[in-house]
């Protein structure tokens, strides 16, 4: 490693460098944490609903097709 990026082998130089990204992206930082949360949220939601497509045995669920209603003049 050069000597020019040592510092960043100890807890203090990670510290250094969060500090000056939260000068720098401090404004912008509420914003895409919200952002990430809800991607997560919506990541969590999407895996719930894999599962529901396949019961219990492993065999993926039939959908049935809804019923046509008979011509209302053949009734």
């Amino acid at each position: 490693m050069t000597p020019l990026f040592a510092f960043v082998t100890s807890p203090l130089g990670w510290l250094v460098i969060g500090l000056i990204a939260l000068l720098v992206f401090g404004n912008r930082m509420p914003s895409a944490m919200r952002n990430l949360g809800r991607g997560i949220t919506e990541f969590k939601k999407g895996m719930e609903g894999i599962g529901d497509d396949h019961d219990k045995s492993g065999e993926p669920k039939k959908i049935e097709e809804p019923k046509a209603d008979p011509p209302a003049d053949k009734v």
